[in-house]
């Protein structure tokens, strides 16, 4: 079978992990890292890269033509905090990246679409516990805004237009390859670099802000899988809710002092407290298990370990 892909926003913190993934399971050389700056050696020596403004229809439909790309992953995008200082900077790029994608595919230049939405979609109004795939949906946050009309107009061109466009809603992720970018979730990134290199973190979120999480290896594995599933088993076109955890700073911290209990945590929320009380705390995530076999792995006590483990080896 024939299969090129590009991955757009190869440099981000999803983008990093996810094309390196894609290039152990097909062959490099069909596997094409794309971002507005250039990857770092290791993603330049592992296949092909190329400089791509994802808001430049024409760059990327020359691309797509000269790879004879299949499948496109869109995964630049502005995150929640940063969009908050830049809200039409982030609506333009969040905005214009999804439409390019989408046209390409309605005019038959590429086949199928992956395209991440968040729990920012859900706001203040929206249940807090096990939030349902369907429900109330109010974002207060210019990200969460973008990414709940993002899912509206996949569904729109899958209906219309028969798009092959398939979405998961990212809780907060967690990496050691890649440092926070910009999302009000890293706090549970940051804090494993401080434990490690202070001992000591002061958290921008209070002790009780519970949200939902997902260590990295694990969303990549729902990413390329809802890829590689039949058409007929993503039911829902405009974006899967996805789950593996939730806990609070506190509990992280407690996770931490396990491995190293001098470990001392302190709290002082900034303008991101607000963003985070708008999400859920936790999420149903039975729709995607039942659908196409989502299943996480990995828990809050083994990603503690793997975390110290391997940052403590840089």
């Amino acid at each position: 079978m024939k299969k090129r892909i590009l991955i757009i926003g190869a440099c981000g913190q999803i983008g990093t992990e996810l094309t390196a993934q894609l290039r152990k399971n097909y062959e490099p050389h069909k596997v094409i890292a794309s971002d507005i700056r250039e990857g770092d050696a290791a993603m330049l020596e592992a296949g092909p890269f190329e400089i791509l403004d994802a808001t430049d229809y024409d760059a990327i439909e020359e691309v797509v033509a000269r790879y004879e790309i299949t499948d496109v992953y869109l995964m630049a995008a502005m995150l929640s905090a940063t969009a908050e200082k830049f809200p039409m900077r982030a609506w333009n790029l969040n905005m214009d990246s999804l439409f390019n994608v989408l046209n390409l595919a309605k005019d038959k230049k590429i086949e199928k679409i992956f395209w991440p939405s968040s729990i920012a979609v859900f706001g203040p109004t929206t249940p807090k516990e096990q939030t349902p795939q369907f429900t109330i949906m109010e974002p207060s946050t210019v990200y969460g805004i973008s990414k709940q009309t993002g899912e509206r107009w996949c569904e729109y061109y899958h209906n219309r237009y028969g798009v092959d466009v398939r979405s998961i809603r990212y809780p907060g992720l967690i990496s050691y390859t890649t440092l926070p970018g910009g999302g009000t979730t890293d706090y549970a990134v940051d804090i494993y670099h401080k434990a490690l290199k202070h001992n000591k973190y002061v958290s921008f979120l209070n002790e009780e802000s519970t949200l939902p999480m997902m260590f990295m290896d694990d969303a990549i594995r729902a990413t390329i899988g809802i890829m590689e599933v039949p058409s007929e088993q993503v039911k829902i076109r405009n974006s899967y809710n996805l789950a593996a955890m939730s806990f609070n700073p506190k509990e992280v911290a407690a996770s931490i002092q396990h491995h190293l209990p001098d470990f001392e945590i302190g709290y002082e929320p900034d303008f991101r407290q607000a963003i985070a009380d708008s999400w859920p705390k936790s999420i149903d995530d039975s729709e995607a298990r039942k659908d196409w076999g989502w299943r996480h792995e990995v828990d809050l006590t083994e990603m503690t370990k793997i975390m110290l483990d391997n940052l403590g080896t840089n």
